[in-house]
């Protein structure tokens, strides 16, 4: 078997075909809403990332499922024009993830997900090579296990774990002892610790999982993040939002782009700060993923939104 090369960023986890449905106003209960037109472009929160890291010059490597549909032609269609490195998993007879995604006229995005357990990621489908022949590993957590084994197999090889996750799926704590960069959700830090204070929650799950870097995006309100010294907070950027879909998982690319520069936190939390900005001017989870140069172009010429304290959250 010829070696494998090595890339900057091998990322494993969802991918999903998006059915984006644009709406004057999201429907209440039991109305009935026209609506103009439906686009059909792929998305996936780890696939998402990896796509949009090799547009900006990084050779890159995604691992995840397909079934045997349009839906997975597509989507190896664009992996290859992208240039990505795509190490595909087909299942006979399975539809491939699917998504509708309702776009309120603020841009806010409302999605419905379908997705068959036939094309969970196991920890089977795993090759140790695709994992240590990178610079970076990138997950989602949504296939928890599979993302445990990639992630041990990456520490092991002393590769750093990058994690974007948004639910406490059951095994989580096995793959947060193995992540050592946490970029979640709002919610995430709560639903974990019990602890409704981000801040707080952030500090904690520093120590608990020894992780480098535990971080919250927070939308508009910029992202907060400790690094077990300091707490880094940054703004967001004010564009004409048109579509959120996506933001989260190009902020997690521009940050990686940036750690694997060597920049300062700051500078890695500003460009992800406004790479996702970037995105969410245009439809679709990729729709507008800018040139390094457009990013920095909006970094420097861009108002922020002002800094807010984030609000306690439920759990």
């Amino acid at each position: 078997m010829p070696e494998l090369s090595v890339v900057d960023l091998v990322g494993v986890g969802l991918n999903a075909t998006d059915t984006l449905i644009p709406l004057i106003s999201y429907p209440e209960r039991g109305s009935k809403v026209e609506y103009a037109q439906a686009t059909v472009m792929p998305g996936g929160q780890a696939a998402t990332t990896v796509v949009a890291c090799q547009c900006w010059g990084m050779q890159t490597r995604y691992v995840g499922k397909l079934g045997d549909d349009d839906a997975a032609r597509l989507h190896r269609r664009v992996f290859a024009e992208a240039g990505v490195d795509a190490r595909l998993i087909e299942v006979s007879h399975a539809a491939s993830p699917q998504s509708l995604i309702l776009v309120d006229a603020g841009g806010e995005r409302t999605v419905l997900c379908r997705r068959d357990e036939r094309l969970l990621l196991q920890p089977g489908d795993l090759d140790r090579n695709w994992i240590v022949n990178a610079r970076a590993l990138h997950l989602d957590g949504y296939e928890t296990a599979a993302a445990t084994l990639a992630a041990q197999w990456a520490r092991e090889a002393g590769v750093p774990v990058i994690a974007d996750l948004d639910e406490t799926y059951p095994g989580i704590e096995a793959l947060l002892r193995n992540v050592d960069f946490m970029i979640v959700s709002r919610d995430f830090p709560a639903r974990l610790t019990g602890e409704r204070n981000l801040e707080t929650a952030l500090r904690q799950l520093h120590p608990e999982y020894g992780s480098t870097l535990t971080a919250a995006t927070l939308g508009q309100d910029g992202v907060i993040a400790w690094d077990g010294e300091r707490l880094h907070r940054r703004a967001a950027y004010r564009v004409n939002v048109v579509d959120t879909t996506g933001a989260g998982d190009i902020f997690h690319a521009g940050f990686i782009y940036g750690l694997l520069q060597g920049w300062s936190l700051d500078r890695q939390l500003d460009f992800a700060c406004a790479a996702a900005a970037l995105n969410c001017t245009a439809s679709g989870a990729r729709g507008g993923i800018g040139s390094v140069e457009a990013i920095e172009h909006l970094m420097a010429d861009t108002p922020r939104y002002e800094l807010v304290e984030p609000a306690s959250t439920n759990h």
